[in-house]
Formats: structure tokens, sequence, C-alpha cells
């Protein structure tokens, strides 16, 4: 057995026993923070405590505007001449948070990438090619030097560039890729305009995260390139990737209970769910020394999956993301997830790999407009064939969303495209 598979099939108790010793050490080094210093002598919270895991309900929630107040050094819990990288969060719901690492911080998240890596089947003599975004995105940087620990020979290729991706992927003979999974479908459509067969590559593994997909859109790109694709999740403020993934049985992810404590609440109450019930995550870092947080309420929602994987692991699994406490449309009194609508659209075979949902105002009522683009081969001039589609697509997503949106059917590859996460939402209504 080797170091990776020590870690990832320990027991519950051994699970426990570790989250019990890091979370005091976490608790005694946060208090080094002015910001936590603060609030934990607020909350009337000493370290006499806390005695295991179950005591976690006791601290404070930490939320993203806490981090933004603290800007810039305010949560370090030692000078800033010891770090040696930091971070900045994409700041898809606002303005970018950042968070600094030590060197044992950086070593301790390798170890966390290479470590889900490996869990879903990527080995040394794997060629890796990542076609994430480097810089201040989390998920370049982390992939990479996961990948170098776990042994891979490994390709920074970066976003973009989809002819001189299909090179490397060719000349190299790569074997495992990291890409975001809208722009993992876009280059389906390049190596088809350039008649080349994405199943012609050596790929064998594919390794998607960064933005909330479907189950669809899985299944589309293990479609297309002939591979097994495995989502992942990951956050800046918890390091970036290396949080959860999934191993080869691809029934929910593994969150690393040994490296973080994993809560999943109800994002008004902020109670505990029921087992199985969708929440919103939060979580407690257990491996961080010069930025730790506790109870980052992430706004992502997802659930615990009940039961063990069949794959032995008792690490708890959480299911993909469905969305955010904080992206939810209200319309027509109707809460609405972009993820329903993409699990609709994926789901369909005429449409393409592009969407656009467009939120406008006529007098004073709100509206939802679905752009779709089509598949070229159905993009026909026989009008009464593309009317129908739309009746079908109108008649599915109505059913699903439980509004009537006005549905658009656009010629493929005419929609908006943006190398790092895809903007799904645009909101024209005056607020």
């Amino acid at each position: 057995m080797n170091c990776f598979d020590q870690v990832e099939f320990a027991d519950r108790a051994g699970i426990e026993r570790i989250q019990a010793i890091r979370l005091k050490n976490t608790i005694y080094q946060a208090t080094a923070s002015r910001f936590y210093r603060g609030k934990l002598a607020r909350a009337g919270i000493k370290l006499s405590d806390i005695h295991s895991h179950e005591d976690i309900g006791k601290l404070p929630f930490t939320t993203k505007e806490d981090l933004r107040s603290s800007y810039p050094f305010g949560l370090l819990t030692m000078p800033v001449e010891r770090m040696v990288r930091l971070h900045a969060s994409s700041g898809t719901t606002g303005s970018a948070t950042v968070i600094f690492h030590t060197p044992n911080d950086l070593n301790s998240w390798a170890d966390l990438v290479a470590r889900c890596m490996h869990m879903s089947g990527v080995r040394p003599e794997d060629v890796f090619q990542n076609m994430s975004g480097y810089g201040l995105f989390t998920g370049g940087l982390g992939i990479h030097y996961g990948a170098e620990r776990l042994g891979c020979l490994t390709i920074p290729a970066g976003a973009g560039n989809s002819k001189r991706q299909i090179k490397m992927l060719k000349d190299f003979k790569v074997t495992v890729a990291h890409i975001i999974p809208s722009y993992a479908l876009h280059l389906g459509s390049v190596f088809s305009s350039a008649g080349v067969d994405p199943q012609s590559l050596h790929l064998r593994i594919m390794l998607i995260g960064a933005e909330p997909h479907s189950a669809e859109v899985r299944r589309r790109i293990e479609q297309i390139y002939g591979v097994k694709a495995y989502n992942s999740y990951g956050l800046s403020e918890m390091n970036g990737p290396g949080v959860a993934f999934e191993c080869r049985e691809q029934s929910g992810m593994h969150l690393w209970e040994d490296a973080y404590i994993p809560e999943i609440v109800n994002p008004e109450t902020l109670e505990p769910v029921p087992e199985g019930e969708v929440g919103e995550l939060v979580l407690t870092t257990l491996c961080r020394e010069g930025m730790p947080v506790i109870r980052y309420r992430t706004r992502d929602l997802t659930r615990f999956i009940p039961g063990e994987c069949p794959c032995g692991r008792k690490h708890r699994r959480i299911d993909r993301i469905t969305g955010r406490s904080d992206d939810m449309i209200v319309l027509k009194g109707v809460n609405i997830y972009p993820m329903q609508v993409e699990k609709i659209l994926m789901s369909i075979p005429e449409v393409g790999q592009n969407y656009l949902i467009v939120l406008e105002r006529e007098g004073y009522m709100d509206q939802m407009r679905v752009m779709v683009e089509i598949r070229d081969e159905y993009f026909v001039e026989d009008m009464r064939t593309l009317q129908a589609l739309q009746r079908k697509i109108t008649a599915l997503l109505r059913e699903e969303i439980l509004i009537t949106a006005r549905v658009d059917l656009v010629e493929h590859d005419s929609l908006p495209k943006n190398e790092g996460k895809a903007v799904r939402v645009v909101d024209k209504r005056d607020h």
C-alpha cells in the first residue's frame, strides 16, 4: 500500500482522531491572527472548549465579507515575510478575496491534489496537460504542483489557443488532461472543424472542474473524447483544487476530512440539514498555518451522499454542486438555478455546446430568454423543424423550472465564449 492509499483508506475512527487534533491546532494557530483573535473572543470561545470534531458547531462562521473586510493582512497568523505565495479568488460573485500560503501550506496542498489525481487513476507514468488558466486563479498552479508531486510529465499549456492544445495533445501523446467543462465542449467542436477525431488521441482521463456542470455535460465530454471524466471541487479560500474529487466509481466526490471539516447547513437558519438533504457547504481548514479559515460559508449548494462508497474509502462524499445560495434567480416568484437549465439543454441531442440565459424586464414583468446554440446538422432551413425543436425545449424547460422561458435557437458557434469560466447568465433588468 503506497502513501496515497494509506491516507485515502483511513477508517472513520482514524479520520476523526486526526480531525480532533488538527482542529485544536487550527484554532490555536488562528488566534495569532488579528481577525480570529477578536472573533473568537467575542464569541466567548476558548481552546479548552474544543475536544472533538463535533465541537465545530460552537465556533462562529466566516464569510467572504469577513475576508474582504480583513484585506489585506488581517487573517495572517505570522508576518507576511514568511509567506511565499498569494492567490486570489476569481471574484465570480463580487470583488476578489486574497489567500496567502507558507511553504508548508503549499506542500500540504500539493499532496492533497496529488492524492485526488491518484484516486481517479492518474499515475506517475501519465503525461498530463493542464489546460487551466495560471496566475492568481488557483486551478492552474494547484493542479500543476499536484501532477508534478505525483510524478507526471506535466505540460503547463494554460487556457485557450485551441489549435496549439490539439497539437500538444497529439505530439506528446497526452494521457490525462485538466480542463474546464465548457472549454472541453468547445474544444470538441474545434476538433470537428479540423477534421480530427478526438478519440484518436491517447487521452484516457479528463479532470474537469472550476465551474458547476451537470451530469449531462460530463456524459457529453466522455462521449466526445472517449475518456473517463472525473468531477472535482475546490475554492480559493480552501487552497483551490484538492478539496474533493471523484474516485473511479464516479458516484460523488470524496472530501478529504483529514484536511477539512465539512458541514452542510440550511443557508437561512444556518442549522445542520438532515443527511442527504441539499444545503450550503461550510468548510474549516485543518492543514493551513499561514491563513487558516474556520467554518467558511462557501455558498455552494450540495449534499452529503448517504452510505459508503463501493471503492472502500471512508471519507464522506459530496454531490456535484447544484448552484450557489447567492446565484439563485428569482423570477415570477420561482427560485431557479442556472444548472437546472443546463441539465435540460444538455440532454437534448440537437443542442450544441453553448447557451446563454438572459434576464430582461418588459414593462413591470421579468422575463427569461434562453439563447441556445444548435448543432450545424440540425440548423436547417425548414422553419417547421426548428419551430418544433423550439417548442420541445420550451416545454422541457417549463417542466423543470416551472415558468415559460423564451427560447431563441441560434447557429453553432455564434454565442460569446470565454477562455475562463463560462458566463451563463446576463441580467439586463433594472434593479
